[in-house]
């Protein structure tokens, strides 16, 4: 993922979380917050109770290269923090591509109606 989509300091993720609107699947929960940019900011955040750190960052590293793969079609003017959930570990990268695009595309629908 790009420096430039990237949320990388602890209140630019505090912030998503306080005032964002959060969203969540079987797989995932998101946090999603519009803002004023034209651009979109993404964070990735696991806990350790996933296990060991091979296999956060392989989760992590997936999210990214889907994030990375589909950022264009994702629309403008959002901050989001994903959250995976512990039963990612067993899923294929299609499903979750698949999951997660599909939670993304729900929130910003609900999104752009929340701001109005």
């Amino acid at each position: 993922m790009n420096k430039e989509i990237r949320l990388r300091k602890n209140r630019e993720f505090q912030t998503v979380y306080r005032r964002g609107k959060n969203f969540w699947n079987k797989d995932f929960t998101i946090f999603i917050r519009p803002t004023n940019r034209k651009k979109v900011k993404f964070g990735v955040s696991i806990t350790k109770k996933f296990g060991k750190a091979n296999k956060r960052n392989l989760i992590k590293r997936r999210i990214k290269e889907i994030i990375r793969l589909n950022v264009c079609d994702l629309g403008l003017g959002y901050e989001m923090v994903i959250l995976p959930k512990k039963n990612t570990l067993e899923i294929d990268y299609i499903e979750l591509e698949r999951s997660l695009l599909r939670l993304i595309n729900f929130a910003l629908k609900k999104v752009l109606n929340w701001e109005d």
